[in-house]
């Protein structure tokens, strides 16, 4: 348990420390939020409509950014052959990673999500459902994100590779999200939605943390 804390600390602090880390993924979050009026124009009623999936699509792209450096840095620089020495199983490494990314990348868009979805002319009440759609959400698109980073580590362009992989993954995602804050939107019930992103979350630390590992594993030969 130590060894599992030191290391999610570290990843934490290299996180909020490097140029391409957390304060990118947010950045680049609201930016997208801040521009869509300028490239859909003023109207209420389209930003309104199209609110969700813009929401939706700002989120998985800026989960995207930070991907690429959380294995590729300790394959390069020899940590992770520490790590695979180590006593902690590579299941737990990849926890660890994957939690600093989201405690670093997807609380800080949950946050700030609810702060300027009214520039997209979202109803007040269905802020909560925009926080709690993240909240539910974008744990899964960490644990793919990781298991993707997994497999494309060491492989020249792997930035690209990391893409191919990771997004059509987490497509079911984008659906549940967005039909989420839809429904909110037109006076529906929005807890099937929220459901079905919890359930895609829990699916995925199961299965992204395995095929991490087995990646990381595979990496070694």
């Amino acid at each position: 348990m130590r060894a599992f804390t030191a290391l999610l600390l570290r990843d934490i602090v290299l996180s909020l420390r490097s140029g391409g880390g957390a304060w990118l993924g947010a950045g680049f979050f609201v930016l997208i939020i801040a521009l869509a009026p300028l490239g859909l124009g003023p109207e209420p009623a389209l930003l309104k409509s199209a609110a969700p999936g813009l929401i939706w699509i700002a989120a998985l792209l800026a989960t995207l950014l930070g991907l690429e450096r959380v294995i590729e840095p300790d394959l390069q620089d020899g940590t992770l052959d520490l790590l695979r020495m180590s006593a902690l199983p590579l299941e737990f490494v990849v926890l660890a990673k994957v939690l600093a990314h989201w405690l670093t990348n997807g609380l800080v868009i949950c946050v700030l999500a609810p702060l300027v979805s009214p520039m997209l002319f979202v109803d007040a009440k269905a802020l909560w459902v925009v926080a709690a759609s993240l909240l539910l959400g974008t744990p899964g698109l960490s644990f793919i994100g990781t298991a993707g980073a997994a497999v494309s580590a060491g492989v020249r362009r792997g930035g690209v590779l990391l893409a191919l992989i990771v997004l059509p993954l987490n497509i079911p995602a984008l659906i549940f999200g967005a039909g989420a804050i839809n429904a909110v939107q037109h006076g529906s019930d929005p807890r099937q939605a929220l459901l079905l992103l919890a359930a895609f979350s829990l699916i995925a630390a199961v299965v992204a943390s395995l095929a991490a590992a087995a990646a990381l594993r595979l990496n070694e030969d």
